[in-house]
């Protein structure tokens, strides 16, 4: 659906609306192609083309909320909207009235389109699989648009339209042994590509000799982007919402109180302005062009969403009390120059099945599993045999953190539960002087 085509489906029910009522109408909707492969050939490909519509009506201080999907036929489309409108009418009536309930009242509009150099299914899995010839590849290629947009009967008019790619894969040795990686954006490049295919085939090769085996303790390691993002989507849980932080249940509770503070090396942004999150709220208000959530190593600011603000009476900074466009500030570290600086320790590519093991402390546990190597004199020289950390954050990017890289990767999410995720992360690589496994 185009913007024009959405504005006017709520002018016609706007049209219907009573004096006392108010409307705010949001759509979600997605033009995708998927590719799923397995051993490095086709299995599965396809494409979506879907919307939804979503409503809330709001009268007297109570609200109710309904969606229906969306076909593209104007007049099916506004019968369908029409009745739902009709349904919630009938359940205004008998819900109580929310004491949270915000919504800005300040007339606004945007459009906003983030476009991208996207090549077609068919040039970006043949390179894929050109590349990867002789290698058991198993993945998913996601690519196109993404759109949201919001109106009420108060004057609201926004739209964000985003394009983009994600190509996540793993390339297989034997049972479970495997090396992963991804490549996503907005400028389709081959070479970069071709370089992190070559990159798994090099790992590939150690992969295949014997693995390594320690005994539990603390050591040296180097977290790349991807394991490092794993560490700060598990934060992302209670970590920097304002609730939580009101509540004190955050994991970050002696972060914020001032009682100790990260690694001054550690800045930690949400921005909006940069990522594939629209820049408005569901109830209409605009986001600021980011939020410093960790600024060398204290505490800034939480992310307040709209029934937070309310209850906290502070000013609305997000649509969820969650990062949607997280960004760690880059570091002088050469990504060339990490395991050199490493020299002997462990080189981590992903990690897997993180939680909490301590949330008072900031302590997670999780799995070595994929892509972990055991590294001397900054060469990696043995896969490493599966391993569970259990550690402080506090440590991990507090007094242990050594470095980060100047050289970031973008992250976009490959959830696709409810739509295509416009979730994304910014993240360099990470020097630890230790890292603690326990098993």
């Amino acid at each position: 659906m185009r913007p024009e085509a959405f504005f006017q489906l709520f002018e016609a029910l706007q049209a219907g609306l009573g004096g006392e009522e108010i409307l705010f109408a949001g759509l979600g909707g997605e033009r995708s192609e998927f590719v799923r492969l397995n051993q490095n050939r086709v299995r599965q490909a396809g494409s979506v083309n879907a919307a939804d519509l979503g409503l809330t009506l709001i009268r007297h201080g109570h609200q109710v909320e309904g969606s229906c999907p969306l076909g593209g036929d104007n007049e099916v489309d506004l019968a369908r909207a029409q009745v739902l409108l009709r349904r919630l009418r009938e359940r205004i009536a008998h819900v109580p009235e929310d004491p949270y309930l915000q919504y800005s009242t300040e007339p606004a509009s945007s459009e906003r389109c983030i476009d991208a150099d996207l090549p077609s299914s068919e040039e970006a899995i043949g390179t894929l699989t050109d590349l990867a010839d002789g290698l058991d590849l198993v993945g998913i290629w996601a690519a196109g648009g993404v759109m949201e947009g919001l109106a009420s009967s108060l004057g609201h008019r926004h739209w964000h339209e985003s394009r983009s790619f994600n190509l996540d894969w793993s390339c297989y040795l034997d049972r479970d042994k495997a090396v992963k990686a991804s490549y996503s954006g907005f400028d389709w490049q081959p070479d970069v590509l071709a370089h992190k295919v070559n990159q798994q085939r090099a790992e590939l090769s150690v992969l295949g000799h014997p693995e390594r085996r320690i005994e539990p303790g603390r050591y040296r390691a180097y977290l790349a982007p991807a394991a490092l993002a794993e560490l700060m989507d598990l934060l992302a849980w209670g970590g920097f919402g304002l609730r939580d932080h009101r509540t004190q249940q955050t994991p970050l509770l002696r972060l914020a109180t001032g009682e100790t503070q990260l690694s001054p090396l550690l800045t930690v942004i949400e921005e909006h302005r940069r990522g594939l999150a629209p820049a408005f709220t569901g109830e209409g208000f605009v986001k600021p062009d980011q939020v410093s959530l960790i600024e060398e190593g204290w505490y800034q600011d939480c992310l307040a969403d709209a029934r937070s603000a309310k209850e906290y009476d502070t000013v609305v900074n997000a649509a969820a009390e969650y990062p949607e466009s997280l960004a760690i500030a880059p570091g002088d570290l050469a990504t060339a120059d990490a395991l050199r600086q490493l020299d002997t320790g462990i080189l981590i590519g992903n990690l897997w099945y993180c939680n909490w093991s301590d949330r008072n402390a900031c302590r997670m546990t999780g799995m070595t599993r994929f892509g972990t190597f055991w590294v001397e004199h900054g060469e990696p020289v043995a896969p490493l045999a599966v391993m569970r950390f259990d550690d402080s954050l506090y440590h991990l990017l507090g007094d242990r953190l050594e470095g980060l890289t100047r050289e970031r990767e973008l992250l976009l999410s490959a959830e696709t539960y409810d739509g295509r995720s416009t979730d994304s992360a910014l993240m360099p690589g990470a020097l630890v002087s230790g890292v603690d496994l326990t098993l």
